[in-house]
C-alpha cells in the first residue's frame, strides 16, 4: 500500500484514509495512456521487417512488424490451385447431371469436395495475413521485443505500443468528495518532472468507494495535449473545492 501523497509513477495509486488539510487540497496522480496494446504473432515465421524504433511515433494502419512470408504464399498458391481443379470437375459434374450423365452421389461428393477445399484457402490466407502486423491505433512505440532475423511462434509478443493522443491521469480522492464531484469538474495537475501547470476535468468516477481507506478512484483527461508531457509521469492535483 502506497500513502496517498507519496505515489509514484507506474504504481498502484493505493491510499490511506486523508486527514489533514493539506492532504485534502493537493492529491497525487500519475499520467497514462488512454489506449496501450502489445501485438503477439498470429503464426511462426521469421522477422524481415521492424520499420519502427522504440519511441517512434506511427499512424493507424502502418506495418509494425513483417515476418517472410514465402511459406504461407506457396501454400496459399496450392490450396488456390487446388480449389480451382475442384471447382471445375464439380461444373462438369453439374452439366453432365442435366444430360444423366452423372448420379447424384457422384454430384454431391464433388461439390463437398469444392466445400472443403474453399475452406482449405481461407485457412492459408489467415496464415498470410498473419505474416503482418499493423498499428490498430496512431501512437508510438513503447517497446520492440523482438528483433530482426529472430524466428517467432504464435502468440510470441512482438512489440508494445501506446496511443497518446489524449493523456488521463489517474486520482485517488477522498470519499467525501462525491459530495460535489462530478464529471467535468475542472482541476489543475501539476507535473513533477517539468514543474508546468495542465488543465484538466474529470472523466469518469469510480463506480465504489473503498471502504477502508475511504477513498475513490478518479480518472481525469487532459484538456489539451500538451508536449514533454509522457504517460508515467506523476503530479499533483488542485481543486478548487477541495482548497475552501
Amino acid at each position: 500500500m502506497m500513502p496517498l501523497m507519496g505515489v509514484m509513477a507506474g504504481t498502484d495509486l493505493d491510499s490511506k484514509p486523508v486527514s489533514s488539510a493539506a492532504e485534502l487540497s493537493t492529491i497525487r496522480g500519475v499520467v497514462k495512456a488512454t489506449a496501450q496494446a502489445t501485438m503477439a504473432s498470429q503464426v511462426q515465421g521469421r522477422i524481415s521487417r521492424l520499420p519502427f524504433k522504440e519511441g517512434q511515433r506511427f499512424k493507424k494502419g502502418a506495418l509494425l512488424v513483417a515476418l517472410d512470408c514465402s511459406k504461407y504464399e506457396a501454400e496459399l498458391a496450392s490450396a488456390q490451385a487446388e480449389y480451382r481443379g475442384k471447382k471445375k470437375t464439380y461444373e462438369n459434374n453439374v452439366r453432365l447431371s442435366t444430360h444423366r450423365a452423372v448420379g447424384r452421389l457422384e454430384l454431391e461428393v464433388s461439390e463437398t469436395e469444392v466445400q472443403k477445399a474453399y475452406a482449405a484457402v481461407k485457412a492459408t490466407q489467415v496464415n498470410v495475413g498473419g505474416c503482418t502486423v499493423r498499428a490498430p491505433f496512431s501512437g508510438r512505440v513503447v517497446k520492440t521485443i523482438v528483433n530482426e532475423h529472430e524466428n517467432v511462434f504464435p502468440n510470441d509478443q512482438l512489440i508494445s505500443l501506446l496511443d497518446d493522443s489524449q493523456l488521463e491521469i489517474e486520482l485517488i480522492l477522498p470519499s467525501k468528495s462525491l459530495a460535489w464531484l462530478k464529471a467535468g469538474t475542472g482541476f489543475d495537475f501539476v507535473i513533477d518532472e517539468t514543474g508546468l501547470h495542465h488543465a484538466a476535468v474529470v472523466q469518469d468516477i469510480g463506480a465504489s468507494v473503498d471502504p477502508a481507506s475511504q477513498t475513490v478512484k478518479v480518472k481525469g483527461l487532459l484538456s489539451t495535449r500538451p508536449e514533454h508531457v509522457l504517460a508515467g509521469m506523476s503530479g499533483t492535483a488542485v481543486f478548487a473545492e477541495l482548497s475552501r
